[in-house]
């Protein structure tokens, strides 16, 4: 029983435990576009869709994503929800929107569920023409 007790109380903590806080920190590793990982916690942009693994431009928007966070502290604010491993959230690099930069660069479109059409204004032509735009979005 007590085990059991232990049990849940962990898994509700796991959970909780980014709820609507801000985490800081260098850049540990970049999965892809949208989504990087921060002082180990791997952090979902969100309202950010970018190119997948296997398409086209995933190669081109990984490294720009990397070269952009290379070295630097990232603020994330997080807005209490999860996706699979990670925690959603916006994040800014030297004070800027994280996923403005990417999509006013080509690298990813607005994902309006998620943004409430914020990043809509920062797409490019070219990303809008290449790019299939995800289904959640």
């Amino acid at each position: 029983m007590k085990n059991a007790f232990l049990a849940a109380v962990l898994a509700y903590l796991a959970t909780t435990a980014f709820a609507a806080s801000v985490i800081e920190g260098r850049i540990t590793s970049v999965r892809d576009a949208d989504t990087i990982v921060v002082a180990g916690i791997p952090v979902r942009i969100n309202g950010l869709d970018s190119v997948e693994s296997g398409t086209p431009g995933f190669r081109e928007a990984k490294l720009f994503a990397a070269r952009l966070v290379r070295g630097k502290i990232v603020t994330c604010e997080l807005n209490g929800e999860r996706t699979f491993d990670r925690v959603v959230g916006t994040c800014f690099v030297d004070g800027k929107d994280y996923a403005e930069i990417i999509i006013s660069n080509g690298h990813g479109l607005d994902c309006k569920r998620f943004s409430g059409g914020k990043y809509a204004k920062f797409e490019t032509p070219k990303a809008k023409r290449n790019q299939v735009r995800a289904k959640y979005c």
